[in-house]
């Protein structure tokens, strides 16, 4: 089920905010959980039901290394920690990874020792993996108590809002969310407004750009100019963020709804000035996940330059691995971790001493872009042929004018305008879109307008896919 469809947005989600209101009025925050806790199970289930399985299994095995590990000495609360984490790792590894390990140790043996997976990738495991993960670290760090309600913890790894697409929620964030948190008027209202300007982005930005962006991709690269290349991954470069930022402004406006108040997940990353920056502001809480628990871990910036090098390397190398299965994958995370450690080798202060900054967005574009490509296609031999045509001129049998018409120039304008350029201009525009407390007639005028063209353009059009349902 999608935040996007009309399943959702008529029946399931109406439903379940009444009920929950119902309930919390009558039985507080404990019977808002369960309304929450049920709903969630329901949306899990709605597409692929024999998955749940897997999913409670998870947070069974993670409850039980929680409360184990609050009750041993130290010695053993770290074999129970390694144990855990190497069987959240070995789940996520078998579902998503098991296929990708076992065509190269065929390839190596030059026979098929090892039959493919017929597993298909549950949804959300990349994700609520994390969360478990995150959630016994902290309780071997001592940063939270193992929780000792299992519904509770069910319900924090299961929570529908950000279950299949993130943003990847610490336990120790919302742990007193989970038993005490005040559901006011103004919270819903604010909660509706961002899941609104979600849909927005999401329907009539990103599924508009997916259309040409799968249209066009789907010829070979020397069947394309290189100009229409460009403009095809600039438009893919939109597409991904509108459709990402999107989902996380529904989630976290889902989770104000109910009362949850979840960390921002992007902060205009468009307008960085550096790949160092670009992470600070993309995907913040997979970045953060990071981190806290693999960068800091090995000993960040701690143990010298090349310690610091080789932990970057490692981080990145995992950032793309987390993505999915694929060469594309990996090689998109390392080219962004050569960047970084490019930035720190000295190129971070060239920048910073530029007084040309608009220089600085042109690099950090020209860098996202071309990762995007990696990331976007089906295989490396694609993507390099992608790259090549992009930097070595090529006239192609389609140019530029086969997909730029009047409705491409439009979304490319407001895509561009709202990517945070628009907001970096006018930094009251910023606050007016974030302000919790109020609300002025013309942006309320903005949403029902906002959200009766995602309605028109839902019931007209079958495209509507959320890229990051895949990882």
């Amino acid at each position: 089920m999608y935040f996007s469809s009309m399943t959702f947005l008529w029946f399931f989600l109406p439903i379940t905010l009444i009920l929950y209101l119902v309930m919390e009025r009558f039985g507080k925050n404990l019977a808002g959980n369960m309304v929450l806790l049920l709903a969630s199970l329901i949306f899990y289930a709605w597409g692929e039901p024999l998955y749940i399985l897997l999913l409670l299994f998870s947070v069974v095995m993670n409850y039980i290394f929680g409360i184990w590990m609050d009750r041993e000495g130290v010695h053993y609360r770290k074999l129970i920690l390694t144990v855990s984490v190497l069987l959240n790792i070995g789940l996520l590894g078998f579902f998503k990874y098991f296929n990708f390990f076992a065509v190269y140790f065929n390839h190596i043996l030059k026979g098929d020792y090892i039959s493919m997976s017929q597993f298909a990738l549950p949804l959300g495991i990349s994700f609520y993996t994390f969360q478990a993960m995150s959630y016994v670290i902290d309780v071997y760090r001592r940063e939270v108590k193992a929780q000792k309600n299992f519904f509770y913890l069910l319900l924090y790894i299961s929570l529908f809002p950000q279950l299949v697409a993130g943003p990847i929620v610490k336990y120790k964030d919302v742990e007193t969310q989970i038993l005490e948190r005040t559901n006011t008027a103004a919270k819903r209202a604010y909660g509706v407004r961002r899941f609104i300007y979600g849909l927005g982005k999401k329907v009539l930005l990103s599924n508009v750009f997916g259309r040409y962006v799968d249209m066009v991709l789907g010829f070979e690269a020397a069947q394309l100019s290189t100009g229409l290349i460009w403009l095809v991954m600039i438009m893919y470069t939109f597409q991904i963020y509108y459709d990402f930022s999107g989902y996380s402004d529904m989630a976290i406006g889902l989770g104000y709804m109910f009362g949850f108040e979840f960390r921002e997940n992007f902060n205009y990353p468009y307008i960085s000035k550096s790949i160092q920056e670009f992470w600070r502001r993309w995907h913040i809480s997979l970045s953060t996940w990071f981190k806290e628990y693999v960068y800091i871990p090995l000993g960040g910036n701690r143990k010298g330059s090349i310690r610091t090098y080789i932990n970057l390397f490692i981080v990145f190398l995992l950032t793309g691995f987390w993505h999915g299965a694929s060469l594309t994958f990996v090689f998109w995370g390392l080219f962004h971790g050569f960047f970084m450690i490019v930035e720190r080798l000295g190129f971070g202060k060239v920048l910073e001493k530029n007084p040309l900054k608009f220089l600085n967005h042109l690099y950090a574009w020209i860098v996202v872009v071309c990762g995007w490509v990696l990331f976007r296609m089906d295989g490396m031999k694609k993507g390099i042929a992608f790259l090549k045509a992009m930097f070595v001129y090529q006239k192609g049998e389609y140019n530029i004018t086969a997909c730029l018409n009047a409705e491409v120039i439009l979304i490319l304008l407001l895509g561009l305008l709202f990517c945070g350029i628009l907001q970096d201009w006018i930094p009251k525009l910023k606050e007016t879109l974030y302000r919790k407390e109020e609300i002025s007639v013309f942006q309320t005028g903005c949403l029902f307008v906002i959200f009766f063209l995602c309605v028109i353009s839902l019931s007209a059009d079958s495209y509507n896919p959320f890229i990051y349902f895949r990882f």
